[in-house]
């Protein structure tokens, strides 16, 4: 068993009370870690701590903010052994994800570096004489910062990379389901030398977190909030921002379409949604939830894509011997057997796959999934996807844009042109031609739209998200007034 603590002012400690929680390794049941669970007091500490640091490291030089985000790149790469581990303890992840997601944090903190200088501002022509006027972006204050467990590296350091660059202090809330993963980054980043209070973390028991999220919301010093997770719980993180009036970033659920256009490169497009589908078990914002199909092809992909699939076998990660890991709860396993249980009753085929036992469950694929189907609009986050067939390119759009999400989509086929205007027509913040619905790269612009939420995280976007942009302006002459 391995300990997880609060950093709180440049220190590891554990909750003011002495309360702790525990995460269990959902594939043996045993203790994975102890964390400690903090209290409102606690939270509150913590807000307080980043309050505290805000105007030293809101003034500090943009060399000095990359030199540090360069070094906690590095950092991480250095503690990957531990931080794998511990997501396959925890999450019950493969050697692949895990040290996929180290790689691309890594590279998060190089660009957030990078951006250091790049947060600009402009001088905007004035109707006045004699007057210069400038739009500033300058750090807004302490950042409330919420990741999830599915890639948690990748977006642990996704919620504090951005705001750190813009010159903001940071107050993480780590996620109950990997606790000791979130907190060994953390660690990693502060190992570069991060000035007292700029980076602190909480950890709480599940059954505390609405009180310490409304705490962290409300607190005066508070100015952002960004939160990465489920459409349910970002409805009330929106709630309770609003009701403070501060600003959300919320990158929520998805039920990516992946659409096969007749003249489609078959091979690719298995390969391609085979990946989008079932890395990580499915268990990613933007997997492939739907494939739509436009007519004659669908017989030719689906029989191509039941060879693929009935090769993905779920097995212990710390086996290293199988492409899929475990499913991150019991529960979480149960519920994809359950929808592929009342989709295979409504009248849908089994293409391949459904076979394992307890969270490990190999890649299932159903064939002539409909509306009367729970898989065809709930959001499943496991190793399924369904297989709709459309006659029409327009048939096929409709589908796509019919479900309340909009994270990521796909549109395959062989004609560029007609595969972009099928692509521009998909609601969606992210879509891909010819490349799989899960593709991320630090620089890009990464949200949603609909019920997957608002805001961008990456690159000049994410500058955008982090920073107050600030009318300035000077006067060079007298002037004059009519009182």
């Amino acid at each position: 068993m391995h300990m997880a603590e609060l950093y709180i002012d440049g220190t590891s400690i554990p909750a003011s009370d002495g309360r702790r929680f525990e995460r269990t390794n959902p594939i043996t049941g045993e203790i994975a870690t102890s964390a400690a669970a903090a209290s409102v007091a606690d939270a509150q500490a913590a807000a307080d701590a980043a309050a505290r640091a805000f105007a030293g490291w809101s003034q500090s030089a943009p060399g000095e903010r990359r030199r540090l985000l360069f070094a906690a790149g590095q950092a991480l790469l250095d503690r990957a052994g531990d931080i794998v581990a511990a997501m396959k303890e925890e999450i019950g992840a493969t050697e692949a994800w895990a040290r996929f997601n180290v790689k691309l944090a890594s590279e998060m903190l190089v660009e957030a570096g990078a951006m250091t200088t790049q947060i600009k501002g402009e001088v905007i022509p004035s109707n006045r004489p004699g007057s210069t006027a400038m739009a500033l972006r300058v750090p807004v204050g302490v950042v409330f910062s919420m990741a999830p467990w599915n890639a948690p590296v990748i977006l642990g350091v996704r919620s504090l990379a951005a705001p750190l660059a813009c010159g903001n202090t940071v107050v993480m809330k780590t996620s109950e389901l990997c606790p000791r993963t979130h907190g060994l980054i953390v660690e990693a980043m502060a190992s570069a030398g991060f000035p007292v209070g700029v980076l602190n973390v909480v950890s709480n028991a599940p059954e505390d977190a609405p009180a310490i999220v409304e705490a962290l919301i409300a607190h005066p010093a508070v100015r952002r909030v960004n939160f990465t997770g489920s459409t349910r719980v970002g409805r009330i993180i929106a709630e309770a921002a609003a009701r403070h009036i501060k600003p959300a970033l919320l990158e929520l659920g998805g039920k990516a379409p992946f659409i096969v256009l007749e003249d489609a490169d078959i091979d690719s497009a298995v390969s391609a949604a085979a990946f989008g589908a079932y890395m990580n078990q499915g268990q990613i914002c933007m997997s492939t939830e739907r494939i739509i199909t436009v007519g004659e092809v669908g017989d030719r992909f689906v029989e191509a894509f039941a060879r693929k699939v009935a090769t993905l076998k779920a097995g212990d990660p710390r086996q290293g011997d199988t492409l899929l890991g475990s499913m991150v709860s019991l529960e979480a396993a149960n519920r994809i057997r359950e929808m592929v249980q009342d989709a295979l009753g409504k009248g849908a085929r089994l293409v391949a796959g459904g076979g394992g036992t307890g969270t490990l469950v190999d890649a299932v694929a159903l064939d002539h999934v409909t509306p009367a189907m729970r898989l065809y609009a709930e959001e499943s986050f496991g190793p399924v996807v369904s297989i709709i067939r459309a006659e029409s390119v327009d048939e096929a759009v409709s589908i796509a844009n019919e479900n309340e999400m909009g994270l990521s989509s796909a549109v395959f086929g062989r004609d560029q042109a007609k595969a972009m205007a099928v692509a521009a027509r998909i609601e969606s913040g992210i879509c891909h031609v010819n490349g799989p619905t899960v593709h991320d790269e630090a620089q890009m612009p990464f949200g949603g739209v609909k019920a997957s939420g608002y805001g961008r995280f990456g690159g000049q976007a994410g500058i955008a998200e982090f920073t107050e942009l600030r009318w300035v302006t000077q006067q060079n002459g007298a002037l004059h007034y009519p009182i």
